[in-house]
């Protein structure tokens, strides 16, 4: 029996307002979070800001309003009311600090609400039980990527020389960037960003790095795109790189190395303390660049692609 005199920790507090999760049966074990539940959010997703960095980086901008966050926060407590787990449902599903329960409560909660997303992606043992659970109804994939190594490193690279032409793009040079960033999306996610809406959207993305000083490129004095990298997460422990691309003319000569030493000694500078990334395990000219530039193996991710 309840002790009036006891005060509930807040997310218990919530919790119960909301059916939560004494005596829950598995489709009510989570909930969507909202205002009240933004600190013990951000509390979960710093437990781990490398791992985390893609989500923490939009609840940070913007909160758990689901139209601004663009998808809602599903948490999941444990027996005492704690919020332990996360599972941001938007354009990805991704779940966070999930153990085997949790995945099951998020996995029944996607599976009623039905697929909206276009890819599962998170670390690589919560996200693979989270897909076996939801492939039956949710299958097939158009592609599953099992194993994707996240690195990451906290120093500038000591074995390879920054690329000095490397720069920011300026918000004037988003007409000559936009090609290399179509051609980047479509060799790594097998479809064109410009379908659908005709690009729309990628756009407004693309212009958003731009705008914010995340996109970073070595341009020629022809206008030509030869290397391009964006930091695409940044938080208060750690940022993540992501499209990074070399121009197909001018591959093999280690332009990925020099570019992303470049982007690697900005990032650690002006932007955080820690810089990540990851990439498909069978890139192994990839692999090999990103080691040679001081990125060490801490974990992996997976990726279900629809």
């Amino acid at each position: 029996m309840l002790d009036r005199g006891v005060m509930l920790p807040s997310s218990l507090q919530a919790a119960r307002a909301k059916g939560g999760p004494a005596g829950r049966r598995l489709g009510e074990a989570t909930r969507v979070l909202d205002g009240p539940d933004l600190a013990d959010t951000l509390e979960v997703l710093r437990r781990d800001p490398v791992v985390n960095a893609f989500v923490a980086t939009r609840v940070e901008a913007v909160g758990l309003d689901p139209w601004r966050l663009g998808g809602e926060m599903w948490g999941w407590c444990d027996e005492d009311g704690r919020l332990e787990s996360l599972c941001y449902a938007g354009a990805n599903l991704v779940p966070i600090n999930a153990g085997p329960e949790a995945v099951r409560a998020f996995a029944e909660r996607a599976r009623r609400q039905g697929r909206r997303c276009s890819s599962i992606v998170g670390p690589a043992e919560s996200t693979a039980a989270l897909w076996s659970l939801l492939e039956r109804s949710w299958g097939p994939a158009r592609e599953v990527r099992a194993h994707q190594p996240l690195l990451a490193t906290s120093e500038p690279s000591a074995e390879v020389a920054p690329d000095p032409l490397v720069r920011r793009v300026r918000k004037d040079e988003i007409d000559l960037l936009m090609p290399a960033c179509v051609a980047m999306f479509t060799e790594e996610v097998g479809v064109s960003p410009l379908a659908g809406d005709g690009g729309l959207l990628y756009q407004a993305r693309v212009a958003e790095l731009v705008g914010g000083g995340r996109s970073f490129a070595h341009i020629s004095e022809q206008g030509e795109v030869i290397f391009k990298a964006e930091i695409g997460a940044v938080t208060q422990g750690a940022c993540q790189i992501q499209g990074v691309w070399v121009a197909p003319a001018h591959r093999g000569r280690r332009l990925s190395e020099t570019g992303m030493a470049a982007v690697l000694e900005i990032a650690l500078r002006e932007v955080a303390p820690v810089v990540s990334l990851y990439v498909n395990d069978y890139n192994l000219p990839a692999r090999a660049a990103y080691h040679r530039v001081g990125f060490r193996e801490i974990g992996a991710f997976m990726s279900v692609l629809f």
